[in-house]
C-alpha cells in the first residue's frame, strides 16, 4: 500500500520557466516592466478583458497601491468579510482606515452582500469583497450598494484567476482588483500579484505610485523629457525574471485549470455521500463558476475537524485549515464594533482544505477520499 506523503500543495512547473528567465537575464533588462512583463499585461488585458493591469511583487502590494489610489486617509472605514488573509485589511490599516468585518454567507466563506449596506456610515470610502475559493463573491448587489453610496470597491481576487461572474472575468468588476501568484495559486511567480485597473481615472497615477512616486514609465514611453518625484509611491514593480516565470505558466492556463477542475470535481463526487449528513462541501452559485483553485470540507464541529487532520496526517496526507476570524484576531479584537459574526466563526473552527496540485494523480486522490470516508464511517456518522 503507498504510504508516501501527500503534501497540501507542490508548485507546477510547465518546462519553460528556466528558459524564459535565462532569456530575460540575456536581454539585459531584468528590472521591472521588461518584455516578459509586457508579455504578462498584455495577455491579461486582450484574454481577460481588464482595462489596464500592472505586475506587482504580490498581492499584498497590489492591495496597498488601491489604497493609495483611492487616498484612504486615518479615520476612513473599508467594510470587508472577517474572514479573509491578513493582507486585506492590512493594505487599509497601513493608511489609517478602520475596518469593518462583515461576516460571511451560510453558503460559502464570502462576505454576505446583504450584510454592507448596514455598516456603511459617513465615513465609509470602500468595499473589499473576496472572492473565495475562486468563487465569485454575488457582484451586483455589492456595485449597486456602492454607487447609490459613492464607494469604491477593490475586488479580492488572489484566488479568483479566470473564474467568472454570470460571464465577466472576477477582477474587471470592482473600480480595481488585486490577484495573487503566490506559489499556491494556479498559476505562480513564486511571489507576485498584480493590480487591475478599470477605472480609467486610476490608471496614470497607478503607474507613478508603482514607480516610487515618480513619472518613470511616462519617461520611457517619451511622453516627457524628464521624470521626477510628483507623488507618494513605493517600489512595487517586480523584476522581470519573475514575470518571464509568469508568462511560462499563463502559456499554460487552460491546460492547468482543466487538470485542477477535473481533480475539483472528482473530490465533490467522492465525498458527496457526507453531505446528507451534515458535513459541507463548496457550494457553487449559479452565477459563478469554478477555477478549480481549493477544495475544502466544512466539518461539523472544531473538535471533527481536528480529529480529521490527525487521522489525515497519521496516513502521510496533509490537509490544512484556514483563516482564522480577524475580528476576533490579537491586532483588531479591541478595535471591532463587537458585533458576533458566527458565520466567519463557524469556517474558522470548522473549514479543511484538501490537497490540490496539477500533479496530484487519481491514486494519490483515491487515497485521500478513501481516507476520509473511512474516517466518517468509523465515526459512525
Amino acid at each position: 500500500m503507498d504510504s508516501s506523503i501527500i503534501p497540501f500543495n507542490k508548485p507546477y512547473l510547465s518546462g519553460n520557466e528556466t528558459r524564459y528567465i535565462e532569456e530575460a537575464v540575456q536581454s539585459g533588462k531584468i528590472s521591472g516592466d521588461g518584455m516578459f512583463t509586457k508579455r504578462c499585461h498584455q495577455f491579461f488585458e486582450q484574454q481577460l478583458g481588464f482595462k489596464k493591469v500592472l505586475l506587482t511583487t504580490s498581492c499584498t502590494d497590489a492591495l496597498e497601491m488601491a489604497a493609495l489610489l483611492l487616498d484612504i486617509k486615518p479615520g476612513d472605514e473599508v467594510i470587508m468579510p472577517s474572514y479573509t488573509f491578513v493582507s486585506t485589511p492590512n493594505a487599509f490599516v497601513l493608511r489609517g482606515a478602520h475596518i469593518v468585518f462583515a461576516d460571511s454567507t451560510a453558503e460559502n466563506p464570502n462576505m454576505d452582500p446583504a450584510q454592507v449596506e448596514s455598516l456603511i456610515t459617513a465615513r465609509t470610502r470602500a468595499i473589499v469583497p473576496v472572492h473565495y475559493a475562486g468563487i465569485a463573491c454575488d457582484m451586483d448587489p455589492i456595485m449597486e450598494i456602492a454607487n447609490n453610496h459613492k464607494l469604491f470597491v477593490v475586488e479580492d481576487a488572489a484566488q479568483a484567476i479566470d473564474s467568472y461572474y454570470k460571464g465577466r472575468a472576477l477582477g474587471t468588476i470592482g473600480h480595481l482588483a488585486a490577484f495573487s501568484f503566490h506559489e499556491t495559486k494556479n498559476i505562480i511567480s513564486g511571489e507576485g500579484g498584480m493590480l487591475a485597473i478599470n477605472d480609467e481615472r486610476f490608471a496614470a497615477r497607478a503607474e507613478i505610485i508603482r514607480e516610487k512616486g515618480t513619472n518613470r514609465s511616462s519617461f520611457f514611453r517619451g511622453e516627457v523629457d524628464k521624470y521626477g518625484w510628483v507623488d507618494q509611491g513605493s517600489s512595487f514593480l517586480p523584476s522581470d525574471i519573475i514575470a518571464a516565470f509568469l508568462w511560462a505558466q499563463l502559456e499554460n492556463l487552460r491546460d492547468i485549470q482543466a487538470k485542477r477542475v477535473a481533480i475539483w470535481e472528482r473530490y465533490y463526487s467522492a465525498l458527496e455521500p457526507l453531505v446528507e449528513n451534515g458535513v459541507e462541501l463548496p457550494r457553487l452559485p449559479n452565477f459563478a463558476t469554478n477555477n478549480g483553485h481549493m477544495f475544502y470540507m466544512v466539518c461539523r464541529s472544531l473538535a471533527e475537524r481536528t480529529a480529521l487532520i490527525e487521522s489525515l496526517k497519521s496516513q502521510n496526507i496533509n490537509p490544512v485549515f484556514h483563516y482564522l476570524s480577524l475580528h476576533t484576531s490579537p491586532f483588531y479584537a479591541e478595535k471591532h464594533d463587537g458585533r458576533v459574526l458566527p458565520w466567519a466563526d463557524h469556517y474558522t473552527d470548522c473549514l479543511i482544505r484538501l490537497p490540490l496540485y496539477y500533479e496530484l494523480s487519481t491514486a494519490q486522490q483515491n487515497r485521500i477520499t478513501d481516507a476520509i470516508l473511512a474516517f466518517y464511517k468509523q465515526a459512525a456518522l
